[in-house]
């Protein structure tokens, strides 16, 4: 299957390697869906993330080995993502080693109320989606930050609950390497970013990587902040770093660059939420604001801004229902049909089934033809392969990683399944 070829560069940022920041400083790139960084201090090493899988991180320690014979003295957890939290184990090495995360910190791999009413299974399907588990190599190009071929064996079995809690920003001795951990909420409220002022290099988890940010996850996700993460970029600016170490994507190198990196994404999650309540404010529906929205010229050309992982209408849809809630302000939209009520009207207006049917098959335009094959699958008519067909003709067009994995994921699904 065909892939836009902006996604396809993007992998360049996704190739397999351990890049040196610094003396006895490293950065595990590619290896996985999330970096693994690696600190050495006098007798002990410090390790920041451990990865989604233990095989991956199994991967990473034996070549981090290459590099140095020293003990995992502490982990570090830049936060609560299972890509981030599930390679714990592996780099334990089967000694009790300090686990240190945000008191904040919050899996849903530890601490869970079975008794909590929460729609898991949609999560999962949505998940699989998102991240196209199942698909091949070739269908997954990527995860638009993270490599689409990575090992997937021991998928979140690596995980260790933290054993010290950080409830303030506060310095620490990593067995002779000065760091500050500052909170600094982003993607997640949990954000714990590491600042190594001697060596001006800066850990900043999942608050900056090389694609547009993903202020709302497909998956399914609690309201990200966007103001917050905003901040966080600034703040994390005004510290002046000179090398950029992200949770995703290749390091970023030099202070003027940095700058521009941080600033502008700032400036891009500024821009969604001005533009977003500007149209809100004038009545405008979230379905118009979202076709309308793109960023500035002089941010659109961004290369680091590209759609490969978040994208301009979803963090659209998530800030306005984060802020407001999912009433947009039109009475109409107080009450609503149920789907086979709105197919049977549409039958009426198209003068028939069959003539629904031929409208989908005709149209041009991908994104009706989902709609009206939406209609019909719901009055039993047997669209599945032209929904599917169209999803994969979706796929080949879309930047977004994401949404090509949940075109790909959801065509397959349709052919096994008919609905």
């Amino acid at each position: 299957m065909k892939a836009h070829a902006a996604l396809v560069k993007q992998s360049e940022q996704l190739q397999k390697d351990i890049i040196q920041l610094a003396d006895g400083i490293w950065t595990a790139v590619g290896y996985a869906a999330s970096n693994v960084h690696l600190i050495e201090g006098r007798d002990s090493i410090t390790i920041i993330d451990t990865t989604e899988t233990t095989k991956a991180a199994e991967n990473i320690l034996k070549d981090f080995r290459e590099l140095t014979d020293k003990p995992v003295g502490r982990i570090i957890l830049t936060h609560s993502h299972r890509d981030h939290i599930s390679g714990a184990t592996i780099f334990s090495e089967d000694k009790d080693v300090p686990v240190i995360a945000s008191h904040k910190f919050k899996s849903d791999l530890v601490d869970v109320d079975p008794n909590l009413i929460a729609a898991n299974k949609s999560l999962m399907r949505r998940t699989k989606m998102q991240f196209g588990i199942g698909l091949s190599n070739d269908e997954r190009i990527s995860l638009g930050v993270g490599p689409g071929n990575r090992p997937m064996e021991g998928m979140g079995a690596g995980f260790i609950a933290p054993s010290v809690i950080i409830h303030e920003d506060c310095d620490i001795d990593l067995d002779g390497i000065n760091a500050s951990l500052i909170h600094a909420p982003g993607e997640t409220d949990d954000h714990l970013i590491v600042w190594l002022a001697d060596q001006k290099i800066l850990f900043c988890g999942d608050n900056w990587y090389h694609a547009f940010p993903n202020l709302y996850a497909i998956r399914g996700t609690a309201y990200r902040d966007f103001q917050k993460w905003a901040d966080s970029l600034t703040m994390m600016n005004d510290l002046a770093p000179e090398i950029l170490a992200p949770g995703h994507t290749r390091p970023v190198f030099g202070t003027e660059d940095i700058t521009e990196v941080l600033i502008s994404t700032r400036d891009a999650i500024l821009h969604v939420m001005r533009e977003t309540a500007k149209g809100m404010d004038e009545g405008k529906s979230l379905d118009d604001i979202c076709s309308d929205l793109a960023l500035p010229p002089s941010l659109a050309d961004k290369p680091w801004l590209q759609e490969f992982y978040g994208k301009l209408g979803w963090s659209a849809r998530a800030f306005a229902v984060g802020t407001l809630g999912w009433y947009d302000g039109n009475p109409t939209n107080l009450t609503c049909m149920s789907t086979i009520s709105r197919a049977n009207e549409m039958v009426k207006l198209a003068g028939g089934i069959s003539a629904l049917r031929q409208a989908a098959s005709e149209t041009d335009n991908a994104h009706w033809c989902l709609e009206l094959c939406d209609l019909l699958l719901a009055l039993g008519e047997p669209v599945a392969e032209l929904k599917a067909s169209t999803l994969e003709r979706l796929a080949e067009t879309e930047i977004n990683a994401t949404a090509r994995n949940s075109y790909i994921w959801a065509a397959k699904e349709l052919r096994e399944t008919g609905e």
